[in-house]
């Protein structure tokens, strides 16, 4: 008896199908990519530039370091992170023009039509590479929260409006001119603990 083959099933489309399966699912699929931590990096350095320090007033640089052990110190101080928020308002806007705080400079707002004086403070972030990331957010959300909480206050004080959110994008540039946001972060490094 002659042994009959069993026939082979065509799978020269079936990789076709795929294909197509694969192209709908990345056309229809949508990336979301607004997540993350906004801040403005500085540029690249060019090759052959030499390391120029840049003097800074000590009063206008506020040091807030986490060390490995989550402990978060604010101007040499520890500090909790619920009292952060605060302490780094203080800081940023110096109301009693404290002379350990930083100091402000007469500035034309156009958008106010007016001369304002503008903080010249910079808020400088250092973690040690044991700091967890948990903490670490949650200290960057609270300086980025001191800073929302200003903007605020300064939109009802000049255009009677609650929310920084609900101003003109020409008003919200206004009162970013007063209180830009000043977050440096340094380079990581082994600053106590573990």
């Amino acid at each position: 008896m002659a042994r009959r083959g069993t026939p082979e099933v065509n799978s020269g489309s079936m990789a076709d199908i795929a294909f197509l399966m694969l192209i709908f699912f990345l056309v229809t699929t949508t990336m979301d990519v607004d997540t993350g931590i906004a801040r403005r990096l500085p540029p690249m350095p060019e090759a052959k530039t030499e390391n120029v320090s840049v003097d800074i007033n000590k009063r206008n640089i506020c040091i807030v370091l986490i060390n490995a052990q989550d402990v978060i110190f604010f101007r040499g101080a520890p500090i909790a992170l619920e009292n952060l928020k605060e302490s780094a308002i203080e800081f940023i806007k110096n109301e009693l023009n404290d002379p350990a705080l930083p100091e402000k400079e007469m500035t034309h707002v156009k958008e106010l039509n007016k001369e304002v004086a503008v903080p010249k403070g910079v808020i400088s972030l250092q973690n040690d590479r044991g700091t967890s990331y948990g903490t670490y957010i949650a200290v960057q959300n609270e300086l980025v929260a001191a800073y929302n909480e200003i903007r605020d206050q300064e939109a009802f004080k000049h255009f009677g409006v609650r929310r920084f959110d609900d101003l003109t994008e020409s008003q919200q540039e206004g009162i970013r001119t007063i209180y830009p946001q000043r977050i440096s972060e340094a380079e990581p490094k082994n600053i106590g603990g573990n």
